[in-house]
């Protein structure tokens, strides 16, 4: 199971990065980065996983020999959930304003850009 999600991941992020080099459109890089960044939820995915562990929940009643899964790693996980959404948001809202002040959102045809 662990080496079919560090493929599945380094799958991801190279389509991703593939994509943002190859994007003819600021909307496309966006989600190629969306998509790259996905790759990281698969990543800690693999390497938090242990096959027959529970929830990390200590409770009164819940046996503690059981194995249990890291926290750490899905704590970071959600972390990087927010920060992806967070990012492809600010990405979006960028192409959007870029839009609307340039008419275009072609990066080669954005000369006022340029220094």
């Amino acid at each position: 199971m662990s080496l079919y999600a560090y493929l599945v991941a380094g799958w991801l992020l190279l389509a991703g990065f593939f994509g943002v080099v190859r994007s003819r459109d600021l909307v496309h890089t966006a989600v190629c980065v969306s998509v790259a960044q996905s790759g990281t939820y698969v990543l800690l995915l693999g390497i938090g996983f242990q096959r027959g562990a529970g929830a990390p929940v200590f409770a009164p009643g819940i046996p503690t020999t059981s194995p249990v899964v890291d926290p750490v790693v899905q704590a970071m996980a959600l972390t990087d959930i927010v920060v992806s959404a967070t990012v492809t948001a600010l990405l979006l809202a960028i192409a959007v304003q870029i839009a609307k002040r340039h008419g275009t959102v072609d990066p080669d045809e954005l000369h006022a850009l340029r220094g």
